[in-house]
Formats: structure tokens, sequence, C-alpha cells
């Protein structure tokens, strides 16, 4: 990984949002095992299993249960804090949750992005601050080319726009509040993220592990749509990467992809055998395409070269490794064995690699 020395994060005051999550729970175990004074703000952990709750970071940092529409309880939180850095990744992620709620996908998603950019504003301490967001944050063409970050935005699903939006509040802060200020303001577009610990519904892997922990087959709805698959350590290290490298210079802010290689732009269906053939005991899935299921976009890849001219970034892992790298995390957690050691066995591989 360029340009990341992980100790710079040693005594940094963090503000991370969503740290109970999936991709939370992965940048927490990084951040206090790098020595920073973490503080995280967000709902209860979304899923029982628990990631975060298995991760073995909750006594080491401060861990504030509250919802990012709530102004006063997250500005209280960050008041207290009084970060140097803000990671703002709390949000509604899920596309089919936000065609039963889009209420509470656009209360979450932009006011929650409204609500910790206000906190930024009127905090003196912050000098580098990243909204995370998604790839489907464009208006998909469903074209062969990755989209670079000056494309439309304008997302389909009531999640995908929702985030649009948060990406355009952003863009409208950094412009009105922050120009004169010592602020660095960027926000970060992932791909689809998957790895160890993900147990959220209406998710490839996820529904593939529960599928095998309940000796069921394993269904996919759209085995022939095109994502760009990465492990989760991808997004989180470039995450980290970005906030380290413009706290020292502002101008390297900037809206970045932080997506695969081409190469790792797969269909669902060849992701679930690439599983089936990492997990072995001759595991095979079903197709059962939905005919009349919410609309999501069929062919979606990213364009990174900003960030890897940026950053001189680039991606560690390819598809196969991702996906032995979560048969490995599996298995540790289906034996009942220590999940902080694989956590961090497979952070310093990452880090090695």
């Amino acid at each position: 990984m360029a340009n990341l020395d992980l100790s710079f994060f040693s005594g940094k005051r963090v503000f991370l949002t969503g740290h109970t999550g999936f991709k939370g729970s992965w940048m927490s175990r990084i951040l206090v095992n790098s020595g920073a004074v973490l503080t995280g703000f967000s709902l209860n952990p979304p899923t029982e299993p628990s990631l975060f709750k298995m991760s073995g970071v909750e006594d080491k940092m401060t861990s504030v249960i509250g919802d990012i529409r709530d102004f006063e309880a997250l500005y209280k939180a960050f008041a207290e804090a009084k970060p140097e850095i803000v990671i703002h990744m709390a949000a509604q992620p899920i596309v089919r949750d936000s065609y039963k709620d889009p209420r509470y996908t656009y209360d979450t998603n932009v006011m929650g992005t409204v609500n910790i950019l206000e906190c930024v504003r009127l905090t003196d301490s912050v000098k580098s601050f990243l909204n995370v967001t998604t790839d489907k944050v464009y208006k998909n063409n469903e074209w062969e080319w990755g989209y670079r970050e000056d494309e439309p935005l304008d997302g389909f699903d009531p999640y995908s726009n929702s985030k649009s939006c948060s990406e355009l509040v952003t863009h409208s802060y950094k412009a009105s509040f922050f120009a004169d200020r010592d602020i660095a303001i960027s926000t970060a577009r992932a791909g689809n993220v998957i790895g160890g610990g993900d147990f959220a519904n209406d998710r490839i892997i996820p529904d593939s592990i529960r599928a095998i922990a309940e000796e069921r087959d394993i269904i996919v709805r759209n085995p022939y749509s095109t994502r760009p698959y990465q492990h989760v350590l991808e997004p989180v290290m470039a995450y980290l990467m970005i906030v380290k490298e413009q706290y020292d210079n502002k101008d390297l802010a900037s809206w970045f992809n932080v997506g695969p290689d081409d190469c790792d732009c797969v269909t669902t269906g060849d992701l679930v055998t690439k599983f089936c053939n990492s997990w072995g005991n001759g595991l095979t899935w079903v197709n059962k395409a939905e005919k009349d299921a919410p609309h999501e976009a069929n062919f979606l890849k990213l364009d990174s070269s900003k960030l890897k001219k940026t950053f001189g970034w680039r991606p560690t892992w390819h598809i196969d490794t991702t996906i032995d790298k979560i048969t490995e995390w599996t298995k540790v957690y289906f034996e009942g064995d220590d999940i902080p050691s694989v956590m961090d066995k497979q952070i310093a591989d990452f880090l090695r690699d």
C-alpha cells in the first residue's frame, strides 16, 4: 500500500461514524492497533452476529451509540472528542432496504452527511475529513468502461441517489465553508466490498455463508450482473491513505474512486463460483434470477486512475486472493476460534503484500 505508514495515526484524535458496521469494524481494528485516540459514533451493530463485538476493539476506543440524524447527540460526542481527523462511513447501505424505507435512507444518508459536516464546520480542531460514498453515485449507462470522477452523479435507486446527494452536500460545504480554512475535504467512492465478518442481508457473500451454515443451496438472484468486487481492506486502507496525505497537504483533497483493476470486475455468478471452489467440499450454487426484483444496475465499474496518479496507490489483492481470505476468515469463525487474531493476520498480510 503506497504512502501508508500507520504509525502516523499514533496519538491522532480520530472520529469515525459507522464504526459498528462491517467496514467500520475493520477500520476500528486498524486504528486502535495503530495507537489512534479513536471515537466512534454509530447505531448499535447492524447485524447479529456482529463483527464489531467480535473484533475486540470496544474497550480500546470511545464507542458512542447514537443516530447521525440526531445532531445534538452527534455534536456532543464530536465536541468531547475534539478530532483532528473525521471519517464518515455511517449510512443505510442496502439497495433493497432503500426501496422498503426511502425516507429513512434519505434522512440517514443525506441529513446525516449535513450533520457531520456541520460538526466539522463548528469545530476548529479538524484538519482532515473524508466522506465515504459508493460507486453507485454515478448515472449508470451500463457502458463497458469505468466511471471517472467527473461523470454525472445521479444514482437510480433511493440508496444510490441518496449517496449522490451526500456527495453534492459535501461539495457545497467544501465550497461554502472550507475554502478559506485549513481543512482538507474529500470523498471516496468505493466498489462492492467483500470480506470476512460481513453478516448483512442481501449481499452475495454473506448470503452464501449463511447457506453453508444452514446446509442449504446457495441462491444467486443476479448471476450476470458485473460488479467491481474488492476486499474490505482495499478501500479501508485507501481511506486512511487519503486522510493521512491530505492532513499535511490540503491540495491533495478531492473526489476519488477506489475500485479494483478490470480483471477483478466479475459477474456475481463467477464470484460465487470462485467462492465455492475456494471453500471446497463440492460446494455449488443455484441460479434463481428474479423476474420482478427491484432495479439494480447490471454493469458497473470504476476508473481509479486519479487515485493512482495522486497517491501512487494500487490495488493489493486480486479477486482470487480476496476470496481465499474470506474463506480463511469464515472457517476461523465457524470453528469458534480467535477473530481478532485472524483480523490482525490479514491486516499484516495486506500491508506486507
